[in-house]
This record gives structure tokens, sequence and C-alpha cells, in this order.
């Protein structure tokens, strides 16, 4: 067991992407900001200084605190409190739970469906092809916003008002999957189409390999390298579109807040001098994206064989 984890940790070390992640300092950067804010976000009822989704916990005497390095800051509220006496970095931590587990849903929904898909249209072509590529073209010609704010509008009509809220996340998650998964069937079936000619593929055809065994075990793992760039951006796009939706009142509801509900709360008391309420939510907001942008911008290079 040991030899095997020393042969893996040293396949690691020789690997390429290890090499060139050694001499990324800004991927370096922000693997380490992501892990701290992911491990942060999910041990967020170990940390936390309060639960803020626990109204017992809340005091109006509290209300409305500066950050602690300001004259009427008081500890432990180290970024100060809102108009209900909620710590905002408690509220961030477990907004940010819910941002990157809605973010994560979304993107590993939208890539199963994709790769099903686009695996399908690029192997079988003919009617199937041109079907389900005039699908992805009707999607991709209306706004994504546009379409995840219809879905939710609809679902939230369709299910009943005990539901709505303890449905919002499965329902954000299955809004933002629906424009996502295009471009994992795209790329996927333009690679396909260039596999299903090689050799590898025309004799496991030759041979009366089942199609669906020659998809997955042959042509899909040949397919997965822009896929694994697509996603890593996909990610922070997901929840960007999520803090978006949260922001205009159609996400997720004030009981269980995300960055972007948090940040439409703050917005409210801009402009009444309570600018941490809002600043904090956006800035941990504007951390995550910029962080998994960084890294997919490190793996789109380091994947892309031309440049080794």
């Amino acid at each position: 067991m040991a030899a095997t984890e020393a042969s893996l940790g040293r396949r690691i070390r020789d690997s390429e992407l290890w090499w060139s992640l050694r001499r990324h300092r800004a991927a370096q950067v922000a693997i380490v900001m992501l892990v701290v804010i992911i491990v942060s976000a999910f041990a967020a009822p170990l940390i936390a200084p309060q639960d803020p989704y626990d109204l017992a916990s809340l005091d109006l005497d509290n209300s409305e605190l500066p950050p602690v390095w300001s004259a009427d800051g008081r500890w432990p509220y180290v970024l100060g409190t809102d108009v209900q006496g909620r710590d905002v970095l408690s509220a961030i931590l477990y907004g940010s739970r819910v941002s990157l587990a809605i973010g994560l849903a979304s993107v590993l929904l939208s890539m199963a469906v994709g790769l099903s898909l686009g695996l399908v249209a690029g192997y079988f072509g003919g009617v199937i092809d041109n079907v389900l590529m005039r699908i992805a073209d009707i999607l991709l010609s209306i706004p994504t916003i546009l379409i995840a704010i219809l879905v939710t509008a609809v679902f939230r009509e369709l299910l009943p008002v005990g539901l709505r809220e303890t449905l919002s996340a499965v329902i954000l998650v299955c809004a933002i999957a629906l424009t996502a998964w295009v471009q994992y069937a795209r790329t996927v079936r333009a690679s396909t189409m260039v596999e299903r000619g090689k050799e590898y593929v025309l004799a496991a055809r030759l041979i009366r390999v089942p199609a669906s065994r020659i998809m997955l075990t042959h042509i899909l793992p040949n397919t997965l390298t822009p896929v694994m760039v697509a996603a890593t951006l996909n990610f922070g796009l997901a929840i960007l579109i999520e803090a978006t939706l949260s922001f205009l009142g159609v996400g997720m509801p004030p009981t269980e807040p995300s960055l972007g509900t948090l940040i439409r709360i703050g917005n409210q008391y801009l402009f009444s001098g309570l600018w941490w309420i809002v600043v904090f939510p956006a800035a941990q907001l504007g951390l995550i994206v910029l962080a998994v942008n960084v890294i997919g911008d490190w793996l789109r290079d380091a994947l892309n064989p031309k440049l080794r």
C-alpha cells in the first residue's frame, strides 16, 4: 500500500501538469485561496461566530455594528453585523457554502447531460446530430440569465407554496444547467467526430463492440481535456449566475441566503452608511470567481499541447 502511494506521488510530481503548476505562481495562489474558501465555507458550523439561521442567536442590541477595527466595532463581530444583528462573517461563510454547492451541482449536472448528448450526436450523426445541435443553437440564441429567470419562475408557479423555498436550490441548479450543457455537448461532439474515424474505433466496431462501450471506454477519455477546462471556467460562471438570480430576488430565499442574497439585502442599506453589509459578501464572491478563472486559465494553457 505504501509503495503504491509512493509510486502515485512520484507520478504526480513527474507529470507535466505538476511541472506547469510549479511555474505558475498565480495558479498556486488561486488554488490556495480557493481551498481556504471552500474549507472555511463547509466548516462554517465549526468556525463561524454565529449561526445566521438561528433566530434565537440574533440580538437587535448588536445590530448595525461596524467591523471590529472601527471605533464602534465589537468582538467577535469581525466584519460587523447587519440590521438584524446577524454577524456578517458568519453569513458570508454560510452563504459561500450555498453558492459553492449550487455552482458545483449545476456544473456536474450540465456536464453529465452535455457529455451524453455530445457523444451520441458525434458518434451517430445524421438526424440525431441535427436535432440535438439545433436545440443547442436555439438555447445559445437566448441569453442565459433570461432562460434561468424563465425556468425559475415557471418552476415556482408549478410548485406548491410550501415547497418553493425548500426546493429553491434544486430549481436553481436545473435552471443553470439547462443552458450550460450546450458548451460541453458541442465540445465533445467535435472531438467525437474526430475520434470515431480513427483505427482503434473502427477496429472496435469491426469486432462488434457495443456502441455504448465504444463511446464510454474508448472515445470519452480522449475528449475530457477540453471538458475539464470548460468545467472549471463554468464553475465560476455558474456561481455568478446564481448570485445574479438571487440578487434579482428569484434565487435563494432570505432564510437560506447565498452570496447573491446577502448582496441584495446589503444593497438596500448601502446609502445608509452600512457599507460593510454589501461590500464584504461582494468581495467574497469576487475572490471565488477570480480564483476559479485563474485556475481555469492555467489549466487551459497547461493542457494545450501546442504550448508544450
